[in-house]
């Protein structure tokens, strides 16, 4: 094959995996010299971030080979042949360790692929290895026993957020152009704000869940991390649609999620924005960033006005689910393994003593008020294409710390009451990304969070691809080290 031509190894890494993907199928450059170049770059830079856990290199490179087989015998590859990709260490992966960021499986390694690891192999995709997550992927701060911190490649001092920390970090660092994540609380779009990349969290279903222990799950999602709007398209592309074994999934798009992303469009968009959801403080210095995309927004021809939907309720009603969404998983071994109570986080052990004192009455009103909160969601946007608010109230906080206690004087009575700008949209269902619109004074990302309407990727893809287009984020790589 051809060589890279005057691309730099840098370059390439940083290169979007759309234009790679030409690359690779036009033989400007092979799937075993783009893994080596890859793996030259996670050599240099994971020790000083932490953003892979592990890492199987010769695995990777033999996968490489045989999609260079292929391309070379011009036979049909998939959307991702040689691109590559990490998997989050919750997810289940045949042959390569998976940890759950936890001591109790430290060393366990599956011998069958989640659904989503199957898919990411259909389409060619290479996985470099597995990315760090806090413990059972319970934190917006990525730390564990086993591995410890994830550190923020614009400034190690920092965090990356979580669960899906190592994820977003890698990409941001150029050591993976693309990144499985998983949200239930705004674990892929929280990350992807203090990191300065794109966290996608789709509609329920969208990218379905197999094997689960929790088949009817509508709360927790998969996701893909990725640099651009469109990189980001084009992996939701390869694991997305229907499988008849989760009874969750939706059934496909008519178009393909790139060719919307690569067709951007705003004009005439009725679009909402809240500095706050009426949830929560938020840091002046992520709202002067964030306020910026109001003027954007308006240049693209759209009308934006202050308003958001109505969210009473949201807080609590997250909390109680998530206790028993923490029962219903982990329930047991809390119960019944003394090792469980030994070696698990306090704050994934704190959740299940949560759930486990709740009343009946307390979960049935839970869910009569996530209805609540749909029905008024549903009746918002029939007025609204979209909402547009911060992704997190606040900058990264230093990577030592697991959680804010405080924002702009306020104390946070709960270890996740500073995520609520992104766990309240959960409580909709409705999609949302977070993508990079700004930094602070120190040089650390601040994230934009945009949410569409019910099972709307298609529309809030081509919005955010405006955007992007409208308001390039600053051409910065970080050098961490």
């Amino acid at each position: 094959m051809a060589a890279k031509g005057n691309l730099s190894a840098e370059d390439l890494c940083f290169t979007p995996a759309v234009e790679l993907r030409e690359m690779l199928r036009k033989k400007a450059i092979s799937p075993t010299e783009l893994i080596r170049v890859f793996l030259e770059r996670i050599e240099k830079i994971n020790p000083a971030i932490n953003a892979y856990a592990t890492l199987v290199p010769e695995m990777a490179l033999e996968t490489a080979k045989k999609v260079e087989s292929d391309i070379m015998q011009g036979k049909e590859v998939g959307l991702l042949a040689g691109l590559p990709v990490s998997i989050k260490d919750v997810n289940m992966t045949a042959g390569i360790r998976t940890t759950f960021g936890s001591k109790l499986y430290e060393n366990f390694v599956p011998d069958e692929d989640e659904l989503l690891v199957e898919r990411v192999k259909k389409e060619g995709g290479i996985i470099m290895g597995k990315t760090n997550t806090p413990e059972f992927a319970a934190g917006a701060s990525t730390f564990n026993q086993v591995f410890g911190i994830t550190r923020n490649p614009w400034d190690t001092a920092y965090t990356v957020g979580g669960s899906s920390g190592g994820a977003a970090a890698s990409v941001a660092a150029g050591i993976g152009p693309l990144a499985q994540g998983s949200d239930l609380g705004g674990s892929l779009r929280v990350p992807a704000s203090f990191c300065g990349v794109v966290g996608f969290r789709p509609s329920p279903g969208r990218v379905p869940d197999y094997p689960s222990p929790l088949n009817w799950d509508d709360l927790a999602v998969q996701g893909p991390i990725a640099r651009t709007i469109p990189d980001t398209a084009l992996f939701l592309d390869a694991i997305s649609g229907p499988d008849s074994r989760s009874p969750v999934s939706l059934p496909g798009e008519a178009a393909p999620f790139l060719q919307s992303a690569q067709n951007p469009g705003a004009k005439n968009l009725k679009i909402a924005w809240s500095d706050n959801l009426n949830l929560m403080p938020v840091d002046p210095v992520v709202l002067k960033e964030v306020r910026k995309a109001i003027d954007v927004f308006r240049g693209l021809g759209c009308e934006v006005v202050e308003d958001c939907p109505d969210f009473t309720g949201a807080k609590e009603t997250a909390l109680i689910l998530r206790g028993v969404r923490f029962v219903a998983v982990y329930g047991d071994q809390y119960q019944d393994d003394p090792e469980f109570q030994r070696w698990v986080n306090p704050l994934v052990t704190g959740n299940i003593e949560q759930g486990l004192k709740l009343t009946v009455q307390e979960i049935a009103w839970a869910h009569r008020q996530r209805s609540e909160i749909w029905d008024r969601a549903k009746t918002f946007f029939d007025k609204y294409d979209l909402l547009l608010m911060p992704t997190a109230p606040i900058p990264p906080f230093p990577a030592e710390v697991k959680f804010p206690t405080e924002i702009a004087g306020k104390p946070m009575k709960h270890y996740l009451d500073w995520a609520m700008l992104t766990y309240a949209i959960t409580m909709t269902g409705h999609p949302a990304v977070s993508v990079p619109c700004g930094w602070t004074e120190k040089g650390l990302p601040v994230g934009l969070q945009m949410v569409g309407r019910h099972h709307g990727e298609t529309a809030l893809l081509k919005a955010a691809a405006a955007y992007e287009q409208a308001a390039p984020w600053a051409d910065k790589r970080p050098s961490p080290g």
